[in-house]
């Protein structure tokens, strides 16, 4: 017995429920609609539906999105970026939401995921140390050029 397709209705109405609970982006409201097995002529429909009706907007996402990611999981410039790029997020409006983060908050979170770092370090060597704190933080997003300013 094939899948049974969802309508158009039953797929907007279940895409604005998921957008009213939390803040989502046009991507994952287009995975959600292919998982329901929605037809795929009424997908971009559906999408430009949600956007008109402000269920779904890219900019107020990607301040979301950057604003949670930061603050929550102390996450850099560069993670972020990735991250809503890979959300198909135009670069525009990710560099938009980027430059909303306050610049001594960004250089205070980097302090304090250092002092962190290095309270588990037990590595004498001071270069060994340096290399894995630079690693760690530049894992998390944070720019080599900053995190080594930081550290100086």
């Amino acid at each position: 017995m094939p899948d049974k397709r969802i309508t158009y209705k039953e797929a907007l109405s279940k895409a604005m429920y998921l957008c009213s609970k939390t803040e989502k982006c046009k991507s994952d409201i287009r995975k959600k609609l292919y998982d329901w097995k929605a037809n795929p002529d009424d997908i971009e429909k559906i999408l430009s539906e949600l956007e008109k009706q402000k269920f779904i907007d890219e900019k107020r996402y990607a301040e979301y999105y950057v604003r949670d990611k930061f603050r929550f999981n102390k996450w850099g410039k560069i993670k972020i970026k990735t991250m809503l790029l890979q959300k198909q997020i135009p670069e525009k409006t990710i560099n938009k939401a980027l430059a909303d983060i306050p610049e001594k908050e960004y250089i205070e979170t980097l302090k304090y995921l250092l002092k962190q770092k290095e309270k588990t370090l037990n590595d004498g060597d001071y270069y060994k140390k340096k290399q894995k704190i630079i690693r760690f933080l530049t894992s998390k997003g944070f720019e080599t050029d900053t995190v080594l300013r930081i550290l100086e």
